[in-house]
């Protein structure tokens, strides 16, 4: 089949991931931060979740895959399909990882979990002869290359189509992301890798309700990696011999566009290059990211109240919340909260969480057996919280220029007075944060310490960060961040 013949958002896929050169010097050092932040998002969730501890592991408990993925923090050696789900999952279930926003959300950082568990899987697979690789050398600078396109594919597939208005979750473009870049690092030809990338807009996708108030569920923490073991097999497949369709998107009727989006097609404004992982948000705490900038301001308007003499129980009437479109949709939450996944997505939990804790959230403070999740003063200090969207803050929302992810907060004291908004346009974790590279390096650190020394964290940044290591065998990385010890079976 010739590459004319397949729709033309899947032959510019294509294009990219095989013809674009990375020229940009922010790109590789934004690639090696965002590479060390998941890193330490998945040891973290290893580390914290005992949902993900029942999760992960080979699907036959006890079995060993020959030349298999090790899984960071573990001692279990998976397959690709399963280590593709556990590191997705392990990286994103804490919701600790970087995002991109545009007219949907996505984290690119997801992808993560297919590129690492099948670099991983042929690197050491075709150093013990079991198969013979004809794809990109599966080193360290390689990693990094497959990453910055797999985030530029999720990143401007988002900025101005909203899945999320069709009822389909993000992580469509997580496993778009992942199938391409994966059928490149496999070895795929272009005609191969075309097809399997047909085969992801033919696929069953996730419905976002998993997400939605009401319906709020630990599966958005774990989508991910649904999406990164869906876009492996569909490669390995691809591999195997299977064709792909050629016009999955276009096709009257039948097709994406008609069946799936509202007979709309894609609008993409920006050519691929290495504009997402250049402006991606790092985020430095484990909530969801449109919470990070009130989060923000309930930290300094806290500070005002310490230092009146004042008590957010006591003495706040009214908290008003100015923000963009996007937070109001995504994170408006009034009523019970179900879960800890509820809560993490919940803008009224996080704002009267940080008041009445005097810190930022932390990944505990979500779960049912934590004192804040049982709190009748945060039931009652959310009660409190009125959210209303801002036409100019969801504009610099959606411009490219600004990209601010801004909210305003102002408190209405009991006494009639009020303390002035605090508007946080670029939080930290932002690109256009002066904190952000040391505030993101000491989170890394803070995660890494929970299960190694200091001289092992050391090293582990070696690797990534000295570009005398880009030729370095993903492989001898990945055993690096192996723990015999660790997890070795599931709760």
């Amino acid at each position: 089949m010739a590459s004319s013949q397949f729709d033309q958002v899947i032959i510019d896929i294509k294009d990219y991931v095989f013809n674009y050169r990375i020229d940009s010097p922010k790109a590789w050092k934004n690639a090696r931060t965002a590479l060390l932040d998941a890193i330490g998002c998945a040891i973290e969730t290893v580390f914290k979740s005992d949902d993900c501890k029942r999760m992960f592991g080979p699907i036959v408990h006890g079995s060993i895959t020959p030349n298999g993925f090790r899984l960071p923090g573990t001692a279990y050696t998976l397959d690709p399909l399963k280590g593709s789900f556990d590191m997705g999952t392990a990286i994103r279930y804490l919701d600790h990882n970087d995002a991109i926003a545009g007219a949907d959300w996505g984290h690119p950082s997801d992808n993560l979990g297919a590129i690492l568990a099948v670099s991983d899987w042929l690197c050491r697979s075709s150093k013990e002869e079991v198969l013979v690789h004809n794809g990109p050398p599966l080193t360290m600078k390689t990693i990094l290359e497959a990453l910055v396109k797999a985030y530029e594919i999720q990143g401007c597939m988002l900025l101005r189509n909203a899945f999320n208005a069709y009822g389909l979750d993000h992580v469509i473009l997580v496993k778009l992301a992942s199938t391409a870049v994966v059928s490149w690092l496999l070895g795929l030809t272009e005609i191969q890798t075309m097809a399997a990338i047909s085969q992801v807009w033919m696929d069953g996708q996730a419905l976002r309700v998993y997400r939605q108030r009401g319906n709020t569920i630990p599966r958005k923490g774990w989508a991910a990696g649904d999406a990164c073991m869906k876009a492996t097999q569909l490669a390995l497949l691809t591999r195997a011999g299977q064709p792909g369709s050629p016009t999955p998107l276009t096709m009257p009727r039948w097709g994406f566009y008609a069946s799936s989006f509202g007979n709309n097609r894609f609008d993409l404004p920006k050519k691929y290059s290495s504009w997402v992982i250049e402006n991606i948000i790092f985020k430095v705490m484990p909530v969801e990211g449109h919470g990070v900038p009130s989060v923000e301001a309930a930290m300094i308007h806290s500070r005002t109240l310490k230092a009146r003499q004042l008590s957010a129980m006591n003495d706040i009437k009214k908290i008003i919340i100015r923000t963009n479109a996007a937070t109001d949709t995504i994170i408006n939450k009034t009523g019970q909260l179900a879960n800890a996944a509820d809560r993490d997505h919940c803008l009224q939990y996080l704002i009267a969480l940080t008041f009445l804790k005097g810190d930022i959230p932390e990944a505990e403070d979500f779960l049912d057996n934590s004192i804040w999740s049982s709190s009748s003063d945060l039931d009652n200090l959310r009660a409190k919280i009125e959210i209303f969207v801002d036409d100019r803050l969801t504009k610099d929302y959606m411009d490219l220029d600004v990209k601010s992810v801004a909210t305003g907060m102002t408190i209405m004291l009991s006494d009639g007075t009020h303390l002035s908004e605090v508007l946080i346009e670029f939080p930290v974790g932002h690109g256009k944060n002066p904190r952000t590279q040391d505030v993101v390096q000491q989170k890394f650190q803070k995660n890494m310490k929970l299960m190694f020394s200091p001289e092992e964290i050391d090293e582990i940044v070696s690797i990534i960060e000295d570009k005398e290591n880009e030729d370095k065998p993903i492989s001898e990385f990945l055993d690096l961040l192996v723990r015999e010890s660790s997890l070795n079976s599931r709760l």
